[in-house]
Formats: C-alpha cells, sequence, structure tokens
C-alpha cells in the first residue's frame, strides 16, 4: 500500500515518533470505529458534527441528509474528518504527565456528492455495515424516496495522518522514587444485550449477527 502522505497539515510537530505512515494502521483506525467527526467551515464559523460513515478500499463514506447545511456544504470546500479510539487512561506520579492513550485518525480532502445509484448503495451499505455489520442483507432496502432523502459524501484518503500513544506514564527521572502509583487504567468499549422493539412482533429472535456482538 502507498504510505501516507506527508504534508504541512499531516506532518506533527509534537510528538513526531507518534505518527505511522502505515496505510493500514489508517485503515485499522477506520475499520474499528463507528462516529467520525465531521469539520467544516459554516458562513464563515467552523462547526463540528458527529456523524455516521464507513470505508470501501480508500474511501470514505460519509452519511447524512439532504437537509443537512453542514454536509450539502462539504463538496464546495475542503473539510476535515477525524476518528478517536480511547485505550487507556495514563496515570502518572506529577500531573504534568497525566495523559491518555489512543488512536487517531485525521483526514483532509475536499468531498464530492454521490449521486450515482449503484455508489451511493455501496457507500450506504459501507456506513450500514460500519454500524451493525450484517444488517444491509436482512433489512428492507431503501426505496426511491429514501435514497433521494440521503446524502453521501465520497472523501478519497490522499491526505490524512496517524497519531497513536500507547504504554505507561512517563514521568521525570526524581519522580520514580515517589510513593505514588502509577500506570494505566484501559478503557473498552462494550455491547450490551439487544433491548427488542416494543412493537416487536412476538416470535422474532435477535438475528445471529446482531447477538453475536455482545460482549460477555
Amino acid at each position: 500500500m502507498t504510505p501516507l502522505s506527508s504534508t504541512d497539515r499531516t506532518r506533527l510537530g509534537r510528538y513526531p515518533e507518534r505518527s505511522s505512515s502505515d496505510r493500514a494502521v489508517l485503515y485499522e483506525i477506520l475499520d474499528d470505529g463507528m462516529i467520525c467527526h465531521l469539520g467544516v467551515i459554516m458562513n464563515g464559523s467552523p462547526r463540528v458534527l458527529p456523524t455516521g460513515y464507513g470505508r470501501l478500499d480508500d474511501t470514505l463514506y460519509i452519511h447524512g441528509s439532504t437537509g443537512a447545511s453542514s454536509l450539502m456544504s462539504g463538496p464546495s470546500q475542503d473539510i476535515c474528518v477525524t476518528v478517536t479510539h480511547l485505550d487507556g487512561i495514563v496515570v502518572a506520579r506529577s500531573l504534568f504527565h497525566h495523559s491518555i492513550n489512543y488512536r487517531s485518525a485525521v483526514i483532509y480532502g475536499t468531498p464530492r456528492l454521490v449521486t450515482e445509484t449503484d455508489e451511493k448503495l455501496a457507500g450506504l451499505r459501507a456506513i450500514t455495515e460500519q454500524l451493525a455489520p450484517g444488517q444491509w442483507d436482512v433489512a428492507r432496502q431503501p426505496t426511491r424516496k429514501e435514497l433521494a432523502a440521503a446524502a453521501v459524501l465520497a472523501l478519497p484518503m490522499d491526505e490524512a495522518s496517524v497519531k497513536v500513544r500507547q504504554g505507561p506514564p512517563g514521568d521525570d527521572d526524581e519522580d520514580y522514587e515517589l510513593d505514588i502509583w502509577a500506570g494505566v487504567v484501559p478503557v473498552h468499549q462494550a455491547f450490551g444485550t439487544p433491548t427488542p422493539d416494543p412493537v416487536l412482533r412476538t416470535g422474532i429472535p435477535v438475528p445471529g449477527h446482531i447477538a453475536q456482538r455482545v460482549t460477555s
């Protein structure tokens, strides 16, 4: 795979050792996430919004409504999309060296509004499968009216950066003699037992692709 780009916007000035040019690391961060944050300029003011996304190869598909002005303004300008995973709270002996373990991706570019039906369906499938793997093949497919009401942006991942911090705290040498606990408190995301729709017809079980996501 082509290494990640190095531009003025993607080059890390602080802690450059935490960056990675491996595109596979970018893919892993995106594939492990479920919500991205989309940054746009609206009427001269910055706006950052959470939204669904999905990845197909080297294209990121972003979902929204055709009535969302922030999303519809995207194709006319550069946008910034971020995905972050919080993996742990780093507790140090000194307050200064407290930190977090994380994996983050930042993607810059000018998206295009997807209008071709087959690609739009492919993008919506990627977004659906990002949140509920296996659901696209069992749920009712979108009607023409529903498809027209959904907006999908396609963002190439030509300009992106990755930053990762893992490991224990890095205290000052003199602080290692302090009788203060230090270490990492891991943070995990868990899936609970599915709750059925109150009006679900009797006898319809939780499908296997949903049940298997429950965290034991």
